[in-house]
């Protein structure tokens, strides 16, 4: 597929060029909304209207073609953070595009690939969250005392495997200010209502972490 370049005129005219075929872009129905999106911001940061902020408001601008062929008012990933990700990508992707043939099929599976790879971190961001939903579910009338929530919540954030080295004792009192004692028998509590399991290999100390559902 092939990129037709911004037109030549002064400033004003370019950036009325591009607005005006964002809008009635929109409507065109043989035109996928997803290479409109990838048009979009490959038109916009190659018209670089701005002395400075162009590469943002083209992921800005890809968000809103691709909110606009949702038709939603809540949206659960945003292309901009993962093109973010991808800088060195990006801008090498970029480049090559700009000052080859005009030829945009590059750039296209690219900016494709990209998408796919913000839909898969926001399938697993929407899980986690509900796997969090869940536990306190199960556990929300289990008596816990607020040391003990706040910690749960902690490794809970952390998800499956994120909080370094797993919970014991010593980190329990950092983050509740809680004597050793004390630590130790709210994660015995902890580990009897099934909210935390046992590590092994726990060395000098017991380490847990988060019983999921």
């Amino acid at each position: 597929m092939h990129f037709e370049a911004p037109p030549r005129q002064g400033f004003e005219q370019q950036l009325k060029d591009f607005l005006q075929w964002l809008e009635v872009s929109q409507t065109d129905a043989a035109l996928d909304p997803i290479l409109r999106a990838a048009q979009a911001h490959l038109w916009f940061v190659t018209l670089h209207p701005f002395d400075d902020g162009n590469g943002r408001l083209a992921r800005a601008i890809t968000d809103y073609a691709l909110a606009q062929a949702e038709h939603q008012a809540i949206r659960f990933y945003a292309m901009a953070a993962s093109i973010m990700e991808n800088r060195s990508e990006y801008y090498l992707v970029l480049e090559r595009t700009q000052k080859g043939d005009l030829d945009i099929t590059k750039w296209l599976q690219w900016f494709i690939e990209i998408l796919k790879q913000s839909l898969e971190a926001a399938l697993d961001r929407i899980d986690f969250v509900l796997k969090k939903a869940l536990f306190w579910q199960v556990h929300g009338q289990d008596g816990l005392n607020p040391e003990q929530t706040k910690v749960l919540n902690r490794l809970l954030d952390a998800g499956p495997g994120g909080f370094e080295g797993g919970m014991n004792a010593a980190k329990y009192q950092r983050l509740t200010k809680v004597s050793k004692a004390t630590a130790t028998r709210h994660l015995s509590d902890l580990l009897e209502k099934n909210c935390i399991v046992k590590l092994e290999g726990g060395g000098r100390s017991t380490r847990y972490e988060i019983h999921w559902p």
